[in-house]
């Protein structure tokens, strides 16, 4: 087909399904994929209706480790190669450390990590091969301040995929293939109410630092064809990021240890 395809995981809300309608603006069809068939098929049939576009509705759940070929065979089966991949797939695991189970941790690192470099790595190279790619790794501000206590891997995992996106930057500068890791802040989605954060977070954080889901998407749509490796999203959420550059580690983990407890369940 002439159209271009682009992949978003994670598609069934929030931010996933922001990206879907965003590609789908500039005449991309969309492959869209999540654990609930029934909401992928819902936002495929807006989108073909809304933007002449055609979407594919792809049940797979990443946190098996046989998930990612799952999305991939539903993608070959309609005879489609990707050119855009969002990976945007996640959640938040709240409690600490030692009081949740290895095996939620595990699958926790499969959905977050493992599933995103293996999706990457095998759609990475038909990309190349055809001098065009995007990449945006829905990564997080959390991942470029330092961790707090509870939900204890989050910023762990959020960190790795800024420093994996600029690493894929820089290894295809030359290859027409752009990657980008969006880091927004707190985001109008469903999230907070996944993790049971939701009372928590809307009680003690100010309005103004929320971003809808929707701009959020299109910041990562545009720090994607322009190819910046790190993109961050509104104006606070860049003032703290540089904050967390310029101050000395110490100061910014005390900062984090006093006001964590109003974002993080321990």
């Amino acid at each position: 087909m002439a159209r271009r395809l682009a992949l978003i995981t994670g598609a069934s809300a929030g931010i996933g399904a922001a990206f879907a309608r965003i590609y789908a603006s500039h005449g991309y069809d969309v492959a869209l994929t999540a654990r609930r068939l029934d909401r992928l098929e819902a936002l495929a049939a807006e989108i073909r209706m809304r933007f002449g576009v055609e979407a594919y509705a792809i049940a797979a759940d990443l946190a098996d480790p046989a998930g990612v070929d799952t999305v991939l065979a539903g993608i070959a089966a309609e005879g489609r190669e990707i050119d855009a991949l969002v990976n945007n797939a996640g959640y938040g695991l709240p409690g600490a450390y030692d009081k949740t189970t290895w095996a939620d941790q595990s699958t926790f690192l499969q959905v977050m990590l493992t599933s995103v470099c293996a999706l990457t790595h095998k759609v990475l190279p038909g990309m190349v091969e055809r001098r065009f790619g995007r990449i945006v790794n829905v990564a997080s501000l959390a991942g470029l301040a330092p961790g707090s206590a509870g939900h204890t891997l989050y910023a762990a995992t959020k960190s790795f995929l800024v420093k994996f996106s600029q690493s894929l930057h820089l290894e295809n500068l030359a290859t027409g293939v752009h990657v980008s890791a969006l880091c927004p802040g707190f985001t109008l989605s469903e999230f907070h109410d996944v993790n049971g954060t939701r009372a928590q977070v809307s009680q003690s954080l100010p309005a103004w630092m929320w971003l809808g889901a929707d701009e959020v998407a299109a910041a990562g749509y545009e720090a994607a064809e322009a190819n910046r490796p790190v993109c961050v999203t509104g104006a606070p959420n860049k003032a703290i990021a540089v904050l967390a550059k310029l101050i000395p580690d110490e100061w910014a983990l005390a900062l984090i240890a006093s006001q964590g407890g109003k974002f993080r369940k321990v």
